[in-house]
């Protein structure tokens, strides 16, 4: 289990902090969505798990044990897939890999076995300019899987999609998620899409620096599928997000 007890930030160059006091956790093999305005905190609460920053005060806990004790513990995912257009799809995701000193033939069976499980095993030998967009994302999230990491933070990543492809990524993410187990923190302006994909949601209401994450259960289980968004408590449920957003835009 992840945990924020009292966690506060601030950067350097700004007056305000980003982050007070705050407090708040994911359990193991949770799917947890956090929404909010932009430029409220939320990359900022990433940047505090993965390690790019250091809190001013407070403690995250890993199983009770310091964050910066657990090697390898998070995997950040961002908004664009950064793959390397000169390596080949199998050599982008063995990069972790790579940087891990694993040897070369366990490279290569891992690489060949999660290509295979996100539906790339044809285009191993293709390069990113030979993907489409929603391919370029699979093979990005294919690279975060073989990181080995517990929990894979990500940032927006179907953000720049056309909206079928989408739709039809977020299906494929939580086939992915089911299989691998893994805990997922998943940032997004979609109120909708959070609400797909979530078990439940953080959203972000407080003008800067925030102290609180409201937490939201979706009331849906898994599998699922997009007629459940038609339902009333559903449709409430999100009018209600959109709501609460909208009321921190103005603060």
């Amino acid at each position: 289990m992840l945990r924020f007890e009292g966690v506060s930030f601030r950067y350097p160059e700004d007056e305000l902090g980003m982050v007070e006091n705050l407090s708040f956790q994911v359990a193991d093999g949770e799917f947890v969505a956090i929404i909010g305005a932009s430029g409220c905190g939320k990359s900022t609460v990433f940047r505090l798990i993965n390690g790019l920053e250091r809190p001013d005060g407070g403690k995250i806990l890993v199983d009770e044990k310091p964050i910066e004790t657990i090697k390898n513990y998070s995997a950040f995912m961002p908004q664009k897939d950064l793959l390397f257009p000169w390596r080949s799809v199998e050599k982008n995701v063995s990069l972790p890999m790579e940087l891990g000193k694993v040897p070369m033939g366990e490279q290569e069976k891992r690489a060949a076995l999660v290509l295979e499980q996100v539906g790339l095993a044809d285009y191993a030998k293709k390069y990113p300019k030979d993907l489409s967009g929603g391919m370029k994302q699979r093979v990005s999230f294919a690279r975060t899987l073989l990181s080995g990491a517990d929990m894979l933070l990500l940032d927006e990543p179907f953000s720049a999609l056309d909206y079928l492809t989408r739709v039809e990524m977020q299906e494929w993410l939580l086939a992915q998620w089911a299989h691998y187990h893994k805990t997922i923190l998943f940032i997004t302006h979609d109120v909708e899409e959070a609400i797909f994909l979530a078990k439940r949601i953080y959203i972000i209401q407080d003008a800067r620096p925030f102290t609180q994450m409201e937490s939201i259960e979706v009331p849906l289980g898994y599998p699922r599928n997009r007629e459940a968004l038609k339902q009333g408590e559903i449709v409430e449920l999100k009018e209600s997000l959109i709501g609460k957003l909208r009321r921190s835009v103005s603060l």
